[in-house]
């Protein structure tokens, strides 16, 4: 379970990130985090993960508080949230095999990860977790030869290798056409809830993340402003994240998107079976 406890930034130029934001992430939910830019979503991400530093507030991961530890204990303790990034953060030049195998890089010693020679359960587990990703057939493909899509899967099947307690993904849909996002979406949180594993997904896609998670945190000049189901999202909800707009008129675009592409895939199977 993570919990955030009045959790503050702020940062040197005195602008203040995140105001007294609370909550907790029970095991296998998976929370998306939604609002305008400046609200604070990526500051929260990267506090949970210490990559800035919070000026108030806990922040405990089963119970360890991660505002706590400095030097080797922060070090060991990163190694028990998973990061899914944006740009994919792969290394290019490396196989599907090798990005993904750098998900031990904490726990195997210099030199075996210099020489690339991890242990045979960790190659194993790779290739379990290549299957469950569905890139069983680009094992040894340079990450650079891989369509986004794939990247993305790339970077999910990484961050599992690492066996973490917790889930952190910045937009992981922001570079995706409609359908790859809602195929990436779906993956993410299937997974998560098959390995009982909280996740926070900061996304700009509100009707994607309605879609999917089981609850959204919305923020608003670093406070939160909306907890809830996302059946509770509203427009009035959605209107108080991020100002006025019309929002009939956008969920009436997502449907059209995926009713034209249901008919796309219907018109493909029928030409597939004329073919055949």
């Amino acid at each position: 379970m993570l919990e955030v406890d009045s959790l503050e930034k702020r940062y040197k130029t005195g602008d203040m990130a995140l105001r007294g934001i609370s909550f907790t992430v029970a095991k296998g939910q998976v929370v998306g985090l939604i609002g305008p830019s400046g609200a604070g979503k990526s500051s929260l991400i990267r506090c949970i993960n210490r990559l800035v530093e919070p000026t108030g507030g806990a922040i405990r991961l089963n119970g360890l508080d991660l505002t706590k530890l400095s030097g080797g204990n922060l070090r060991q303790a990163r190694r028990r949230i998973g990061m899914i990034f944006q740009e994919y953060a792969l290394v290019e030049r490396l196989t599907v095999m090798e990005n993904v195998l750098s998900g031990r890089l904490g726990y195997v010693a210099f030199w075996r990860s210099f020489f690339r020679r991890f242990p045979q359960t960790d190659v194993d587990k790779a290739f379990q977790l290549l299957d469950r990703v569905g890139l069983q057939d680009h094992v040894d493909k340079r990450a650079d030869a891989l369509s986004g899509g794939q990247r993305q899967r790339v970077g999910i099947a990484r961050a599992l290798e690492q066996d973490p307690e917790l889930l952190l993904v910045d937009e992981p849909t922001a570079s995706l056409d409609p359908k790859t996002s809602r195929q990436i979406m779906r993956l993410i949180c299937e997974v998560c809830r098959e390995r009982d594993l909280p996740a926070i997904i900061n996304i700009h896609d509100v009707v994607l993340a309605q879609m999917f998670v089981d609850r959204i945190i919305g923020l608003r000049a670093g406070a939160v402003v909306f907890d809830g189901p996302p059946t509770d999202l509203t427009d009035t909800a959605l209107t108080e994240i991020y100002g006025e707009e019309d929002w009939h008129a956008m969920r009436k675009t997502r449907e059209e998107d995926a009713a034209d592409e249901s008919e796309t895939k219907a018109f493909e199977a029928e030409r597939l079976a004329e073919l055949v």
